[in-house]
């Protein structure tokens, strides 16, 4: 597969704690933003049985699974434990608050 960069908008386009998703060719992607505006991107699909990550709770660097309740680390894409599992996570460019995503 070749490399592409999606162009997001403003950092101020995704709410603090909440996200965004974002269609490409592999499928959905949920962007996050942290409340101390870190942005991290996760496939939009739970592991455990593929809930939409861009609606559950976003808390420091997880996101609790609206559907049941796993958390996922956004900076690994890890399960938190005792859960196990892993969702891909992307790299999001942030240059000068206007994001890119970076598609491998």
């Amino acid at each position: 597969m070749t490399a592409s960069r999606i162009a997001l908008g403003h950092l101020n386009d995704i709410p603090r704690q909440g996200a965004r998703i974002v269609q490409t060719p592999t499928g959905e992607i949920a962007v996050f933003r942290t409340l101390d505006d870190q942005i991290f991107a996760l496939d939009n699909r739970c592991p455990h049985k593929g809930g939409p990550l861009a609606q559950g709770i976003v808390h420091g660097t997880q996101v609790t699974c609206p559907l049941h309740g796993w958390v996922i680390n956004l900076d690994s894409g890890n399960a938190a434990t005792p859960d196990e599992g892993c969702v891909n996570r992307y790299t999001v460019d942030n240059e000068g608050g206007l994001l890119y995503l970076n598609i491998y």
